[in-house]
C-alpha cells in the first residue's frame, strides 16, 4: 500500500513538473511573427570583383573593392631576423583610404629585373644567382640551393602572418616561385633545386604557410599543378592544404585546353573551401580589349567563366581603357557571393527577441571569411562563411533587446573595413 502511494506521489510530481515546464516554455517565447524586409545589393561586395593595380590612375572608384600590388621581399627584410613593414603599412593604408582592400603578391623574380632576395643573403659568398634571358630581358634567378634563402622565406611568412593574418586591410595573399611568383619558369633556366625550389622544399613551404594562416586566404598559381616541377597534384596531403588558386591567363583562347586541366588537378571541389581568382589574359591585345565584352575575347563571357570556375575576383588593370565604369561594376557584381534572405521571423522571449533568418547564396562562390547577421551588435552564432551557391542556411540572433525593424538587420564581419558593407537581397512583404 505504501509503495503504491509513493508511486502515485512520484507520478503526480512529474505531472506538475511537466505542466510547469510547459508553462515556462510558453511564457518564454511567443509565436513567431514574419518580418518585413526590403533590401538590395547595389555595389561590388567586399573581397570580390574586378581588381585594379594599386597605382592605377582610376583606382579611386566604387566599381572595385580591391587593389593589387606586387611586393618585394627586400622591401621588408632589412637584416637577419630584422623586419621593417613600413612600406607594406603605407600600401595598406593608402588602399584602405579608398575603402578598398589589398591583394598582395610577394615575388622574387620578374623578367628584366634583379631578384628581391635581401642583400644580406644575396651578398653572401655561398649564394650564387643565375643571370639569363627571360622574355628577351636580362633576368636574375634565385639560388634555391642556398639554405639561408630557404629558411628566410619560411621566416618571412611566419612574421607576416603574425602581423596580418586578421588584418581587414588585406583580402588575399598570393605567393609562389618562378616568374612573377606564378609557379613556373617557362622562358629561362628552369632547374629544380637551383633556379626553382626542390620538390621537397616546395612541400615544406606549403605546409608551413598552411600552419601560419588561420584567417587570411592565401593562394598559389594554377601552374603549380605541373607534375614535372611541382609535387602537389599527386600528393593527397598537399592537396588537402587550404591554399586558393589564381589563374593569370583567364579567358585565353587555350583556357579550356590547359588552364581548366590545372584547376581540375588541384581538386574540383577546392573552390568550396578556398578562393579562386586571377588576371585576365595578356596573350594578345584581343584578350584584354574584349575581356568584358558580352561574348568575351574567345566566345565565353566573363560571367559564364566566373560561374564555371567559381571566381571571386579577377585583376583587370587595362579594363578602364576598354569598358565604362558601369560595365566594370556589373562584372564585379557577377563574381563571388551574393546573399538573399528568403524568410525572416521574430519572436519575443523573456530575454528579448529571437530573429530567425533563412539565407541563400545566389552568387558563384562562397564567402571565405567569417561574417554574421546581426542586430545592433548582437550577432548570430552561425557564420555566412562557406555557404555554397544555391544552398540555404538558417541563422538565429538571440536575446535582442527592444523592437526589431528591417533597418536593424545587418551583416557584420571583422574581415572588412569599417566603411565597407556586405549587403543582401530581401523582398519580404
Amino acid at each position: 500500500m505504501l509503495q503504491r502511494q509513493l508511486i502515485h506521489c512520484l507520478v503526480f510530481t512529474c505531472l506538475i513538473h511537466c505542466l510547469f515546464s510547459f508553462d515556462q516554455s510558453a511564457r518564454a517565447q511567443t509565436s513567431k511573427v514574419r518580418l518585413t524586409i526590403q533590401s538590395t545589393v547595389d555595389h561590388v561586395q567586399p573581397m570580390t570583383g574586378v581588381v585594379l593595380w594599386h597605382d592605377h590612375e582610376s583606382v579611386a572608384t566604387e566599381a572595385i573593392s580591391m587593389e593589387f600590388r606586387y611586393c618585394g621581399y627586400d622591401e621588408v627584410a632589412v637584416g637577419p631576423g630584422q623586419w621593417d613593414f613600413s612600406k607594406v603599412e603605407q600600401i595598406l593604408n593608402e588602399t584602405a583610404s579608398r575603402s578598398h582592400q589589398a591583394i598582395l603578391r610577394f615575388r622574387f623574380v620578374y623578367p628584366g629585373k634583379t631578384t628581391t632576395v635581401p642583400a644580406f643573403i644575396r651578398d653572401a659568398a655561398d649564394y650564387n644567382e643565375t643571370v639569363a634571358k627571360s622574355e628577351g630581358k636580362r633576368t636574375h634567378f634565385c639560388d634555391w640551393s642556398n639554405s639561408d634563402l630557404q629558411q628566410f622565406t619560411l621566416d618571412f611568412y611566419t612574421e607576416f602572418a603574425k602581423r596580418y593574418d586578421s588584418d581587414p586591410r588585406i583580402a588575399f595573399l598570393q605567393t609562389g616561385f618562378g616568374l612573377w611568383s606564378e609557379y613556373h619558369i617557362y622562358d629561362g633556366p628552369m632547374e629544380l633545386g637551383k633556379t626553382f625550389p626542390s620538390a621537397k622544399y616546395q612541400a615544406r613551404f606549403l605546409r608551413h604557410l598552411d600552419q601560419q594562416f588561420d584567417s587570411l586566404p592565401w593562394m598559389i598559381s594554377i601552374d603549380a599543378a605541373d607534375d614535372e616541377f611541382t609535387p602537389i597534384a599527386g600528393d593527397a596531403s598537399l592537396l588537402a592544404l587550404d591554399f586558393g588558386l589564381f589563374d593569370d591567363s583567364f579567358l585565353s583562347k587555350s583556357h579550356s585546353k590547359w588552364n581548366a586541366k590545372n584547376w581540375a588537378a588541384m581538386g574540383d571541389d577546392r573552390w568550396q573551401r578556398t578562393a579562386g581568382g586571377g588576371e585576365f589574359s595578356y596573350y594578345n591585345r584581343r584578350d584584354q580589349k574584349l575581356a568584358l565584352s558580352k561574348s568575351g575575347p574567345n566566345g565565353v563571357s566573363v560571367e559564364e567563366s566566373s560561374r564555371d570556375f567559381h571566381i571571386s575576383f579577377m585583376i583587370g588593370n587595362d579594363q578602364p581603357k576598354y569598358q565604362p565604369t558601369p560595365r566594370i561594376r556589373e562584372v564585379g557584381m557577377a563574381m563571388g557571393y551574393r546573399f538573399r534572405v528568403t524568410r525572416a521571423t521574430t519572436a519575443k522571449t523573456d530575454l528579448g527577441s529571437t530573429i530567425e533568418l533563412e539565407v541563400t547564396n545566389e552568387g558563384v562562390a562562397p564567402l571565405y571569411r567569417d561574417a554574421f547577421f546581426a542586430v545592433r551588435g548582437t550577432r548570430s552564432q552561425q557564420s555566412l562563411r562557406g555557404l555554397l551557391p544555391g544552398e540555404t542556411r538558417s541563422f538565429r540572433i538571440e536575446n535582442v533587446a527592444g523592437a526589431v525593424t528591417e533597418n536593424d538587420i545587418k551583416i557584420e564581419s571583422n574581415a572588412i573595413l569599417p566603411n565597407q558593407a556586405i549587403q543582401f537581397f530581401a523582398d519580404l512583404k
